[in-house]
């Protein structure tokens, strides 16, 4: 996973600040109550894909080049149902993207990917602090944008499938209000032009949501 030490630090410093703010505005006493509530939440943050990758030169048959993966940005809003206490079901949509560049040749490559998932979600209710695992699966509509020396192309993929699996957790402000953060795990594999390109890799979000 491309994730420094300073972002680790910085990862750990919000989580000690959410966990501080939300026991100082109550006790730790708050967990669902009453009938089992929705709720929508929304994330901003990082794509960081696992690995580089080579593709075949769109104007030059036969030649490749080796292209060096960048992170990008993830945003998603989701809606999700709590089935028990400990456990529910989400749906989410979101977008994410990276660029890549080859090592030598000027031009770079992007792709653009709008996810639709639905993630089972497992909760382990502990009041103010509650952390979460999840495992889904979701379609990927994908793009992929190709400039410079490689060729000019521009493609989508058909219809992508893949899984997914995280942990995150959520800090209680109160039964209404709560904010997050969630590390996933995604893979899936869509093709252009005959040439498959892994968009396996990590996003970490920062998340804000509301129970009704």
């Amino acid at each position: 996973m491309r994730v420094s030490t300073r972002c680790h630090k910085q990862i750990f410093a919000l989580f000690v600040v959410l966990l501080v703010a939300a026991v100082a505005v109550q006790s730790p006493s708050v967990a669902l109550a009453g009938p089992l509530p929705d709720y929508t939440v929304f994330k901003g943050g990082y794509y960081s894909p696992d690995e580089d990758y080579s593709v075949n030169d769109f104007n030059t048959p036969g030649a490749r080049s080796d292209l060096y993966s960048k992170k990008g940005f993830n945003g998603e809003i989701a809606f999700g149902h709590y089935l028990a206490p400990i456990f529910g079901l989400e749906f989410g949509v979101g977008y994410f993207q990276s660029t890549s560049s080859p090592a030598i040749e000027p031009g770079e490559t992007k792709l653009k990917v709008v996810p639709v998932r639905v993630s089972a979600k497992l909760f382990l209710p502990l009041g103010v602090f509650e952390p979460y695992g999840e495992f889904g699966i979701g379609a990927y509509f994908t793009k992929l944008e190709v400039n410079g020396n490689l060729g000019s192309f521009s493609g989508s993929s058909e219809i992508t499938y893949g899984l997914h699996a995280g942990v995150g957790f959520n800090i209680n402000f109160t039964d209404a209000f709560f904010l997050g953060l969630e590390a996933r795990y995604i893979k899936v594999k869509p093709e252009y032009g005959g040439q498959p390109i892994p968009l396996d890799g990590y996003t970490g979000t920062l998340n804000l949501g509301f129970r009704y």
